[in-house]
């Protein structure tokens, strides 16, 4: 593999989107663009990652703070501009250079390699990332001279008809050799329509030097979609989904209906789990193997062991961790708890800043009740305990080893272990109620 440092192109505006966040801020399967991006270039090897920022760029530097160094484009006044505007920090770098926008999250390690590895061996001075489409509006188109070299990089609004026709276009990702991309960028003009030094006119300038210029195109042209529409954000959106599914398939796990299941980009599901329709499952959420799953779950940022069994109904929240073989009912909400080896939640509780040990039976309609109106405060539940349907446990409140608690209560202070809790008023039955409070409406209706 031929070594290579990548520049990430995201100071564009992105108006098209119609939103006060920067484009590539925008999710794509749970992930910021910008992060699908910057963690392809990592796994395709990449000795250095350089992000250029402008629109939005405080934000987009915040959140990339340690993962990429970042330059700024003071003024967006086009690609090629944004390139030259990165030149100090390639100062002393004198090896391959990928320039890929921030905007292309379904590019595949493979592609990038493949990109690097036929710039490097062909010598080229620049190989351009190029697909196939049935409808090119908006891309750059390829113009390729007689003998199928590359000749020129055509943006739409600045082809002719002809020119228009070309369904070969640009993805926007090149390879170049850092010293001839340097010295090619000053020569660029700002003579078109919209007044921008294109990165693509690089290319002409490269060729006018007599320099060679060369192609990889996508064998799958879905990995060079760009995204600056919502409309292109939920195409994306559904390709990267439909790749996660195929992938959690291969590796084992069962989706009875893939296309009402959505499993964001990071979540990691281990085999024999079977996956029941209309589940969510997001962020850094890690599933273990033999679970049941759904239907109607979400899963966001939390922990499942083996053999776990949720649902429906469920709303596991971040921070939740369940170990191995627990069960997880109808209409449970869990927050930020740890939940022990066995133990059941069976239905319709609020489990919230909890540590609860194994083999504890929480009946229905149980709430811990965390938060005071000023602090969340924790709640423990050691193993063997047992918790009456329709409790309240006001935290923070310790129930002990094997401890019961009884139904309808309100616990407010520490059960001991092994001891029967019961925190209820006395039932008072009055005879004849019913009798009298009717007599006493009908005298007040006759009056």
């Amino acid at each position: 593999m031929a070594s290579f440092v990548g520049l990430v192109l995201a100071a564009g505006h992105g108006k098209r989107m119609k939103s006060e966040l920067p484009k590539v801020l925008h999710q794509v399967a749970g992930i910021p663009m910008i992060d699908h991006v910057v963690g392809l270039l990592v796994r395709s090897g990449a000795s250095r990652t350089i992000v250029v920022v402008g629109h939005g760029g405080e934000l987009v530097e915040e959140h990339l703070a340690g993962c990429a160094d970042i330059v700024w484009q003071k003024e967006q006044l086009g690609t090629g501009h944004a390139v030259l505007s990165a030149g100090p920090a390639f100062h002393g770098y004198d090896g391959n250079i990928v320039v890929i926008p921030g905007d292309v999250p379904l590019l595949t390690p493979e592609t990038i390699v493949e990109l690097v590895n036929e710039h490097s061996s062909s010598g080229r001075s620049a190989t351009v990332l190029t697909m196939h489409v049935d409808d090119p509006t908006g891309y750059g188109r390829i113009v390729r001279d007689s003998q199928g070299n590359v000749a020129a990089i055509v943006e739409q609004r600045d082809a002719t008809e002809e020119i228009r026709a070309v369904r070969e276009v640009n993805t926007g990702v090149f390879c170049f050799d850092k010293k001839k991309l340097f010295d090619a960028l000053p020569r660029l003009s700002n003579d078109n329509e919209q007044g921008e030094y294109y990165l693509t006119d690089v290319i002409e300038v490269m060729i006018s030097q007599g320099l060679s210029v060369g192609a990889v195109v996508l064998r799958d042209a879905s990995e060079g979609l760009g995204i600056n529409s919502r409309v292109k954000l939920s195409e994306a959106e559904t390709a990267m989904r439909n790749r996660k599914r195929y992938e959690a398939m291969e590796s084992g796990v069962t989706l009875i209906d893939p296309q009402s299941t959505f499993i964001d980009a990071n979540v990691e599901i281990g085999p024999d789990t079977i996956i029941m329709p209309f589940t969510v499952i997001s962020g850094n959420s890690k599933i273990g193997e033999s679970c049941k799953i759904g239907p109607y779950v979400y899963i966001c940022d939390s922990e499942v062991g083996n053999e776990c069994n949720i649902g429906p109904f469920s709303y596991l929240r971040p921070g939740t961790s369940l170990s191995d073989r627990v069960k997880v009912g109808d209409f449970v909400e869990i927050k930020k708890s740890v939940v022990g080896e066995g133990s059941k939640i069976p239905h319709l509780s609020y489990i919230g800043d909890t540590v609860m040990g194994s083999k504890v039976n929480i009946g229905a309609g149980t709430i811990t009740c965390n938060y005071n109106g000023t602090t969340k405060n924790t709640t423990i539940i050691e193993d063997g305990a047992f918790v009456g349907a329709n409790s309240n446990l006001v935290a923070p409140v310790k129930v002990g080893l094997d401890a019961y608690i009884a139904t309808g209560s309100t616990v407010t202070s520490d059960v001991p272990p092994g001891a029967l809790a019961i925190g209820r008023a006395r039932q008072e039955n009055k005879e004849g109620w019913v009798a009298k409070r009717r007599a006493a409406q009908s005298s007040k209706e006759e009056k």
